[in-house]
């Protein structure tokens, strides 16, 4: 009793608060036992729950808990009901199709500050899209304000498809109901709201009386984004496992360079031996199907040390996190050609940190218009960034009232720099996975006529335009997601969305995802898929839990040792993923072309900082000395989402430093 009271204390109590309380708790604890299941089982089930229901509406409460009882035992009633009536239809001869209802969320926001120390001090600010500030600039009461509005699309539903039975009689209509409507983004709930604040005794950046004159952002792309324009599903099965072999023989020899070892300490796992030898490999599972646990857990090892051979492994002592895909150096025997026991597991060194030079500090600087002489703590002076993850319209209309709501609070407190994550025309959005939806009446094109790219030319580029127009010298990244319907590219990595065709301003660069980018001197690591969400669905924990550290700052952990954006492999199975709200429910994946994974890879430093959205909770932590923020997605399936706020102050730069050259 008292571990499992531990372990849903750990999963589900949200910091600073470390227990849960009795009545919270207690209920948590039936329904463990009602549907036996543990608690890591019951976590997957309440971010399923959250997504749903809109993380408004789920604050783990005692109302709130007894609700999710009800609908997990609501679930197991369909689901019987459902078996039921197909077995008698069965009996029958005759098979009827259920059609899946659309489903949605609604969601707050976050305000979140951080210290990165010695390196550069960061403002993060994340709330609401709804996008109220939280202090009114002076001075800009006469600003011109641009307009933003998209005349509304009206709601258009595909009909209910009609499917008989083999028997010709027909099937009643089903009516679906939930507790929690989807609600009208001008009616959400508390927006502006701030969840988390880190060094809330910095201060928000100031918006000026009118717009910069000039561009304050200096953007570089730290990433060969040519190498990106490769052709998608043409992969070869050999080059996709030299690419595979070829990322272990590059672990090991980073790890002897590390470690100081000779090339006789290490040695092939999968053959029997009675000297304690090292190996490096990548942890799998023997078997295609089911989660990895500590039973199933195997070392895959290259052709070159292994001869490709797998070997299950033991973990004798120690506490560690795997998942299948991630590279590891464990120290032991194999005594009995049976398995390889592991006595120590051993560090992979880290990249080491982003540094810059003082005069490109100073460069910098003086673009913002610091002097040396001035207070480099001046909100004024500060950058101001922006960024959000798509979708970027709740699952019931095509108004874009988010993405409208994000351009105006860019506009209103003069953004410098606006990161736009997709997916922009969501492949998982019913609307436009069915085709069933009218466009607003537009002059450039006739509706009939009508393709993806004026949808997108229409609901997406005219507010960026707007914004552009309103702040000439404002910075837009866009990166786009495999779930874009305007991307040719399907696969990750992924190529940049075409720009010019899709008439976006010159304002706007386009990138790959993923991307690492400098701005100024910060140099900031996007990726579009959500790897959290997978790691956390596919990880285990072999030792005692309570060493490997908090989850949310485990996961992006594991992104920083193993130096790659997704170290997953393979990737997660669909069909495990949360449903859409499409009639098929399929989620999108991770299409990975494996013969590429090289462009996911980090490969000079560490960035200062990674922007992960995910469907996990948000969440901003210093992970490794890397700012990690999750965003969340600005607009749920049922309501409005979050976004980020992040102020930049100016470098300092001390006598001491100038003297050493280099940050």
């Amino acid at each position: 009793m008292a571990t499992l009271i531990a372990e849903l204390n750990e999963l589900f109590a949200i910091p600073p608060v470390k227990e849960l309380s009795p009545d919270v708790s207690g209920e948590l604890q039936s329904i463990c036992r009602l549907h036996s299941i543990t608690p890591e089982q019951l976590s997957y089930k309440w971010e399923s729950y959250s997504m749903k229901m809109g993380s408004e509406q789920t604050q783990l409460d005692l109302p709130t808990a007894r609700a999710f009882k009800k609908d997990l035992q609501e679930i197991v009633e369909r689901e019987a009901r459902s078996k039921s009536h197909m077995r008698s239809a069965d009996r029958r001869g005759a098979f009827a199709t259920p059609r899946n209802a659309a489903k949605g969320e609604d969601v707050l926001g976050m305000y979140v500050q951080v210290d990165l120390g010695d390196k550069n001090t960061l403002l993060i600010r994340s709330r609401i899209e709804g996008i109220t500030p939280l202090q009114q600039s002076t001075g800009g009461g006469n600003k011109r304000k641009a307009t933003f509005d998209t005349p509304t699309v009206p709601k258009l539903s595909k009909a209910n498809g009609m499917s008989s039975p083999s028997d010709g009689r027909s099937l009643p209509a089903r009516t679906i109901q939930t507790d929690n409507q989807s609600v009208p983004f001008a009616e959400r709930q508390n927006p502006s709201q701030i969840i988390e604040t880190f060094n809330g005794h910095l201060d928000v950046h100031e918006a000026p009386i009118a717009p910069h004159s000039e561009p304050r952002v200096k953007l570089t792309a730290n990433t060969d984004l040519k190498r990106f324009r490769y052709r998608p599903m043409a992969m070869h099965l050999s080059e996709a496992s030299e690419i595979l072999d070829d990322r272990i023989d590059e672990f090991q020899s980073l790890v002897q360079a590390h470690h100081g070892l000779d090339d006789s300490a290490f040695g092939n796992a999968a053959a029997q031996g009675t000297n304690e030898i090292i190996a490096v490999g990548r942890i799998a599972s023997d078997s295609l199907e089911g989660k990895l646990n500590a039973a199933s857990m195997v070392l895959e090892l290259s052709r070159r040390t292994g001869a490709g051979l797998r070997v299950p492994l033991k973990i004798d002592s120690g506490a560690c996190a795997f998942f299948p895909g991630q590279i590891v150096a464990v120290r032991g025997v194999n005594p009995s050609g049976e398995y390889f026991s592991v006595s120590e597991i051993l560090n992979i060194p880290l990249l080491d940190l982003a540094a810059s030079h003082q005069t490109a500090i100073d460069g910098f600087n003086e673009r913002l218009g610091v002097i040396e002489e001035q207070d480099h703590s001046l909100p004024l002076k500060a950058l101001n960034v922006l960024f959000a993850s798509g979708p970027y319209t709740a699952d019931d209309n095509l108004a874009f009232e988010p993405l409208q709501a994000l351009c105006q609070k860019a506009e209103e407190t003069c953004a410098d720099m606006l990161i736009l994550i997709g997916p922009f025309l969501d492949t998982e959005h019913p609307l436009l996975a069915s085709g069933d939806f009218e466009l607003p009446h537009d002059p450039s094109f006739e509706p009939d006529r009508a393709t993806l790219v004026d949808v997108f030319r229409l609901l997406i580029a005219k507010p960026l335009q707007a914004l552009t127009q309103a702040i000439p010298n404002i910075t837009i990244v866009c990166i786009p997601s495999t779930r874009d319907i305007i991307n040719k590219h399907v696969s990750w990595p992924q190529d940049n969305l075409p720009g010019k065709k899709l008439g976006l301003p010159k304002q706007a660069k386009m990138v790959s995802n993923p991307v690492t980018v400098s701005i100024n001197e910060i140099v900031v690591a996007i990726s579009a898929q959500d790897i959290l969400y997978e790691l956390r669905s596919s990880e285990i924990t072999v030792g005692d839990e309570s060493k490997g550290g908090s989850l949310l700052a485990r996961l992006p952990r594991h992104l920083i040792e193993q130096r790659h954006f997704f170290p997953l492999y393979p990737p997660m199975d669909r069909t495990l993923l949360p449903k859409t709200g499409t009639e098929e429910g399929l989620a999108t994946g991770t299409p990975m072309d494996v013969s590429y994974l090289k462009l996911g890879e980090w490969l000079d430093a560490r960035p200062d900082m990674l922007i992960q959205p995910s469907a996990l909770p948000q969440f901003t932590k210093v992970v490794e000395n890397v700012l990690v923020v999750n965003p969340g997605t600005i607009s749920k399936r049922k309501g409005a989402g979050t976004f980020a706020q992040m102020t930049i102050y100016p470098r300092k730069i001390t006598v001491q430093e100038r003297s050493q050259g280099a940050m």
